[in-house]
Order: structure tokens, then sequence, then C-alpha cells
């Protein structure tokens, strides 16, 4: 049972590229998409490693290793595309078989 995939997602085998409803600054260029490439089990554990305790820390770090931009590129995202990367997030690293 596949939930329909969102107009603002572009679905690969291993990356998802997020439209953002308003352009924002990455990298000092200003965007109005990211892509997040699939991770790596040594993503997941490098974000928590640098992380600590914080599991906010953790999910910023992974999204900007994966997009390939600062964790501050991401805090100065709208909440909306934010929200919109965790969607994005999610959707790459689900099974399609579930």
């Amino acid at each position: 049972m596949n939930k329909k995939i969102p107009a603002f997602l572009t679905v690969e085998a291993d990356r998802v590229t997020v439209r953002l409803s308003r352009p924002t600054e990455c990298n000092s260029v200003r965007v109005d998409q990211i892509s997040l490439r699939a991770p790596t089990v040594r993503d997941i554990r490098a974000a928590q490693t640098t992380a600590g305790d914080s599991d906010e820390q953790r999910e910023l770090n992974l999204f900007a290793s994966l997009g390939e931009v600062s964790t501050t590129d991401l805090e100065g995202m709208t909440l909306k595309d934010y929200s919109r990367l965790q969607t994005a997030y999610f959707r790459l690293v689900q099974d399609d078989e579930l």
C-alpha cells in the first residue's frame, strides 16, 4: 500500500529531490530545490556520533550530509520546507515492498 508521492518530490532509486516552497540559501547560493542522496549506515553513525543525545541535531546532521549543505543552511529554511525534507527522507528510506 504505497502512498501517493507528493507533487513536490521527485523520487529516484538512490536520491530524492525536494522542490521548495520558496528559494533559500544553501552553500551561499539561492536554490529552489534540494536533493538528498540515499543514506548509508556510515552516514547514520556519523550523524549520531556528532549529535550526542540530541535527536534533532542528529537529524539536522544527517540531512545536511545527505544534501551536501550545512546545518546552518537547514536551520534557515522555513518549517514548511524542512518538513518537506523530512517527508523526502522517509520516502527515500522506506522499503518499496511495504
